[in-house]
Order: structure tokens, then sequence, then C-alpha cells
């Protein structure tokens, strides 16, 4: 039995520390949705701005890319793992950029999944193009498949065309950058914004759903879930980031932090649907637990 690395008082948040692909391997058990934030393969040596200061883009060495075969082969073991743990009826969503993203739908299509959609996240407030030689880079993808292109999968479309203003609910999302509320424990290097995570998790599954992020870094995607009355399985090698997860996890314990949480999300979504996160404490999860020590 895998241990884990941490687990919430409700065991509905945890923790392993890892390789997705070693770890999965040894896990019997299958989640009702995916989300992964794999390397993006931009580990270039570029600059960027970050808090109006010249950084350099560089992540580390997990976010070089190792050539084009390899990087094909990277996105098809770890997806390929993941499809093994997703239920017939659930869905992945995986973000990039176009460094990645063109072969991780090549690698879903060789894997049998059907794409449902290319979002594209549209940011508010991207950094500036120290350059001014090209476009300002401004935008991020996500990729929204599900495993079997015959079973139906789950899309909450009456909540999407709700915050969406009663219509349609169209694929480009125009959405901020994280905001400093959401580095309150540190910040990771490819964070992701709670309300992006919040929308993503709100459309494709319902309360008490399991969700398994195999790249979690600082784990945006535990703290949505939770958020939402839904349950979480983050696995990542870093123990700098674990360490940031367990610590966002406890944050939320704190009953004022969270309902300021869930006000941020209501209001990046809409400013009417707060009665929707205003979601009930004592929920008793049911089903399996998970099957870690």
């Amino acid at each position: 039995m895998l241990k884990a690395f941490y687990k919430s008082k409700k065991h509905d948040f945890n923790l392993v520390k890892g390789d997705c692909i070693k770890v999965l391997s040894e896990l019997d058990f299958q989640f009702d949705m995916i989300f992964a934030d794999p390397p993006y393969f931009l580990s270039n040596g570029g600059i960027s701005v970050q808090s109006g200061k010249q950084v350099s883009v560089n992540k580390g060495d997990w976010d070089k890319s190792q050539g084009f075969e390899k990087d094909n082969e990277f996105n098809r073991r770890w997806l390929s793992a993941c499809r093994e743990h997703l239920k017939e009826n659930g869905t992945i969503w995986i973000s990039g950029t176009y460094h990645n993203i063109f072969s991780v739908a090549q690698m879903l299509n060789e894997l049998n999944f059907r794409i449902l959609n290319c979002i594209t996240w549209a940011k508010t407030n991207p950094p500036p193009n120290l350059s001014c030689k090209f476009f300002t880079h401004s935008t991020e993808f996500i990729l929204w498949a599900r495993k079997n292109k015959k079973t139906p999968h789950y899309y909450n479309y009456e909540l999407m065309k709700q915050i969406n203003g009663g219509t349609q609910m169209r694929d480009v999302w125009q959405m901020p950058a994280i905001g400093r509320w959401e580095k309150t424990c540190g910040k990771h290097p490819t964070q992701k914004p709670l309300p992006l995570l919040a929308r993503i998790i709100q459309a494709s599954t319902k309360e008490n759903a399991w969700i398994l992020d195999p790249f979690c870094g600082s784990s945006t995607t535990g703290i949505a879930a939770n958020l939402l009355n839904r349950r979480f399985l983050g696995i990542d090698q870093e123990l700098q980031f674990l360490n940031m997860s367990k610590k966002r996890r406890k944050e939320i314990d704190n009953a004022v932090i969270r309902t300021n949480f869930r006000e941020r999300i209501c209001k990046a979504a809409n400013a009417e649907l707060q009665q929707i996160l205003e979601l009930h404490e004592n929920t008793l999860y049911y089903g399996v637990d998970l099957p870690l020590k």
C-alpha cells in the first residue's frame, strides 16, 4: 500500500511524494476527473517579468525539453498511466502552451481519448514582452478530453451557462493570473489561479467526486476541490512543493480564510452566484477511501 505524505483529517486531501507514473502503477483506484499541469518544455534560457522585475523563464531541469521524440514519449507514458486510473465516464484536463500542447493532443488521440474542447485561457494581466519583437504572450491552452469516445461524460451545462450570464459558455475564458491572496503560503513557478480550477471542477464533476492531479505542485487543484466539496489526490516529486501544498490545505481549515477564498472564487465567476458556493461545512463523504496508509 502506498504511503501518504499527508492526509487531511477528513481524508479529502491526500498527497503522495514520487514520480506520478510509478505511483499510479502501485495504486488501485479510479478517479472521476484528472487535471494535469505537466512540464511545458519552455525552460530555454529566456526572460520574462514577474512583479515588475526581470526574471528567467527557467523553472528547473524538469521543464527542459529532451527533444521531440523523448518529449512525446514522456507525454504518452504519463497520459497512459492516467487513463488507467480514470473512470469510464471520466474526463481529463491538461494545460499547456504551444511548447507542449500539440504533443499532448497527439498522444490523447493515439490513446483513444476523445478531445472535447481546447480552452483558451486569455490572461487579463499578462507580463509584458520585453523584446518588443513579437506579440505579447497572454494565453495558455487547456485540453478537455473524455476517456471513451462512446461513453457519455458529465458536463454541468446549466451552471456554466448561468455563470456566463445566461448564454452558452464559449471556449475562450478571460481570467487573471494568480493574485496576491493566493500566495500566502509561497508561490509555485507555474501556479494556476483558484478561480480557473474552480470553473474546471464545477464544469465536469459533482460534489464528492475524486480528483487526481499527477503534477500537483502547490495543489491549487486540491484546494479548489476541497472548497467545492470534492476529494483530491495530488502527486509530486518536489518536497518543497508538497510542504507548500500541506500548508495551503491547513490554511483553509480556518473558517474565515475558507469563506474569503470562496467569495473570491465566486466573484471571479459571477457575483450573483454566491449561493452556489455556500456549501455545507459538515458534508459526510461517501464511498471508498484511497488505499493509502
